[in-house]
């Protein structure tokens, strides 16, 4: 939770930064290619879902050796797929998928170089938040915390220089912003690699082979590609959203608001409900391993109560002062702002589902179900939200309330069906297996 919400920071300074610098279309700029990479990044790295219940579950059964071995497959698998799938793809994908969302082109302009960046430079990015979510499966959360306040901070500094710029180096704008988020991605992944080979950490990949292990990788896809295709139709129902929203008249200024709104101030709850789900996820997946299912359910219950707990002073904050937290963001224009508001007024009813939804997700991963959370998706962040926002458009003209009931709709749905699914204990059931090392 620290860690994520410490992480987050980062996204906020590059939004309010490029908001202080460039405008309104700058934030526009940045919420959108942030949307569209994450289409392609989260199918990429859906085999992060898979490695971390591998770990889980290795850990949980006190076998070392098949840890080491299936971060090692995991980091082989994450290389080719980032250099092979998601660089080639953005970069020649990035105009057409701008012009998908009705981007305006202001913010087409300040768009496309930052989003051709984040695909082409990712693998930093990718491989620290691969070996992050090992290291927790794994049961050290405290080194992930540590590299992740490190990258927070590395970046803060980038992009303290390279926005605005300093000296000889010029003011970059929004394309600043990637450079800085990938740069930091790339020495701190950098050093945890090396970390990993040098030893002392509870992973150690050092003694492992480097050949291609099919039976590793067929089961990291087993189990992360429902989580990847869930990621993909989470995302791509995010995009037609970013459509829905570029169709209303102020469609630069809700494309703003629901940037910073939706994208920066709702991660307070979002980032920390997702280093909840990761835990959760380690918690069950290593006790089941360990033969012990009713600790992994309690350990879920005991999550949801944090969850609950920090979406409630996020909703408080977002109730009392939400024209203070959208000045911080340079965002000084009325209409903006007033839609901001409205927005936040949503999301702080919207958070204590996503929370708990998050959370009972980590769960059901964690023990290997990764296909329940993929259909609960489909249903509540795509078919429901999007299905309203069609049905009203087509009876009379979309506004700004519409897109935010919608979504607050379809994250109550979400939790609703995560629960249940839980609670129906199939996940006691799953067995993971892999073949002996080959000698």
């Amino acid at each position: 939770m620290l860690q994520n919400a410490f992480g987050g920071l980062q996204g906020i300074v590059d939004h309010v930064m490029v908001g202080n610098f460039v405008g309104y279309a700058g934030n526009a700029a940045i919420g959108v290619s942030w949307q569209i990479f994450l289409v392609v990044m989260v199918f990429v790295s859906s085999l992060f879902t898979g490695m971390a219940v591998l770990v889980a579950r290795f850990a949980g059964a006190d076998d070392p050796e098949k840890v080491n071995r299936t971060v090692a497959q995991a980091m082989i698998t994450a290389a080719v797929l980032s250099v092979a799938v998601l660089a080639p793809i953005g970069w020649f994908a990035a105009p057409s998928l701008l012009e998908l969302i009705n981007a305006e082109p202001a913010v087409r302009a300040e768009a496309l170089p930052f989003l051709r960046l984040m695909f082409v430079a990712s693998l930093g990015m990718m491989m620290f938040f691969m070996l992050g979510g090992a290291l927790r499966a794994a049961g050290d959360a405290r080194t992930p915390l540590r590299l992740g306040v490190a990258l927070t901070l590395i970046n803060i500094g980038l992009n303290l220089i390279l926005i605005p710029g300093l000296g000889p180096i010029p003011r970059l704008g929004t394309t600043g912003a990637a450079i800085g988020t990938n740069l930091a991605g790339t020495l701190v992944s950098g050093y945890a690699v090396y970390r990993l080979w040098k030893g002392g950490w509870v992973i150690s990949v050092r003694d492992t082979s480097w050949r291609p292990d099919w039976s590793i990788i067929r089961a990291l896809f087993r189990f992360g590609l429902p989580t990847g295709v869930q990621g993909v139709a989470m995302n791509i129902a995010g995009v037609l959203l970013l459509r829905f929203i570029g169709s209303l008249d102020r469609s630069a200024e809700a494309q703003a608001a629901y940037a910073v709104g939706y994208t920066e101030l709702f991660s307070m709850i979002t980032w920390t409900s997702v280093g909840l789900m990761g835990a959760s996820a380690a918690y069950a997946g290593q006790n089941l391993g360990a033969g012990h299912p009713d600790r992994a359910a309690e350990g879920v219950r005991v999550a949801t109560r944090i969850g609950l707990g920090v979406s409630i002073i996020v909703a408080i904050i977002f109730l009392t002062i939400p024209r203070l937290l959208l000045r911080a963001f340079g965002m000084n224009d009325p209409e903006v702002v007033d839609i901001g508001v409205q927005l936040l007024t949503f999301l702080s009813v919207s958070g204590l589902f996503i929370s708990v939804a998050l959370v009972y997700t980590g769960g059901l991963q964690g023990t290997g179900d990764t296909r329940s959370p993929l259909y609960i998706s489909i249903i509540s962040q795509i078919i429901i939200p999007l299905g309203i926002c069609s049905f009203l458009q087509a009876v009379r003209e979309l506004q700004p309330t519409d897109i935010w009931s919608a979504i607050l709709v379809g994250h109550a749905t979400r939790c609703l069906l995560s629960v249940v699914r839980f609670r129906q204990g199939k996940w006691r059931d799953i067995r993971v297996e892999i073949e002996p090392a080959r000698t």
